[in-house]
């Protein structure tokens, strides 16, 4: 969507908080021993204090209020039986609808010790979305974005998931534009002022190359290695854009 009045402002806002609430609260639980299914009842406490939905769930019918991916899974790992480990890395990924507005944001966590692979991956993972962050400005081609952050991820070593992008957002979970993380010479659309996007680096310490488990939900490397996912919702303005899911906004 493209922000056109003080009310989408309120109310994206407002959205933008119920996600990191959740967020905050999944991560201020994680622990050795807690499963995923616990961390998502946290999460659907949270959506049912402030009258919101979890997005996914209502567009799609996916079964959870907030998506779990640990290790190896890059993103939309789904809640249930798994504890959680010493050293695991674990995204938490929250999209909110409220009031006919949705906001999306993910953070990667490493629980207790952490390798120095793990804790490079996720350093990289933020250092990726700042750096697209760095170049979203209206009137900028959206591939700049994703050649920012590749240039990042390649750079430290890692590699960018295969066929997994930020998108538009706002009114619907994935609206126009894609927002790749890779560079791609053929894209040719325009950021404009106004434009809510997601920028959602979902880096890999291997190939990049991904396959989907038989739940047809989770996404996760094919050769095993490490994945770090790091996301926020943002509004594209002629200066730096406003990030809407950061804790200050």
């Amino acid at each position: 969507m493209s922000i056109g009045s003080p009310a989408d402002w309120i109310g994206l806002r407002a959205v933008s908080r119920i996600v990191c609430a959740i967020l905050d609260a999944c991560e201020a639980a994680l622990a050795p021993g807690v499963t995923t299914g616990e961390l998502d009842a946290i999460a659907a406490r949270v959506l049912a204090q402030h009258d919101a939905r979890s997005a996914p769930t209502m567009t799609y019918g996916v079964p959870g209020s907030v998506l779990i991916s640990v290790n190896d899974e890059i993103v939309h790992g789904l809640p249930g039986r798994r504890r959680i480990a010493d050293g695991d890395l674990v995204s938490l990924d929250a999209t909110v609808e409220r009031d006919g507005f949705v906001s999306d944001a993910a953070r990667s966590v490493i629980v207790g010790t952490a390798s120095l692979q793990a804790a490079a991956l996720v350093a990289c993972a933020e250092r990726a979305f700042h750096a697209g962050l760095a170049v979203a400005r209206a009137g900028t081609k959206v591939n700049a974005i994703g050649r920012a952050v590749e240039a990042e991820v390649r750079g430290a070593g890692f590699t960018v998931a295969g066929g997994l992008s930020g998108h538009g957002v706002g009114r619907a979970i994935h609206e126009w534009p894609d927002v790749p993380n890779e560079y791609n010479p053929s894209q040719r659309d325009v950021l404009t002022e106004g434009l809510v996007i997601t920028i959602e680096p979902m880096i890999c310490t291997g190939s990049g190359r991904t396959k989907v488990d038989k739940d047809g939900w989770t996404v996760r490397t094919r050769d095993g290695g490490l994945a770090a996912h790091y996301e926020h919702t943002l509004v594209i303005t002629k200066d730096a854009p406003i990030i809407l899911t950061a804790a200050s906004a």
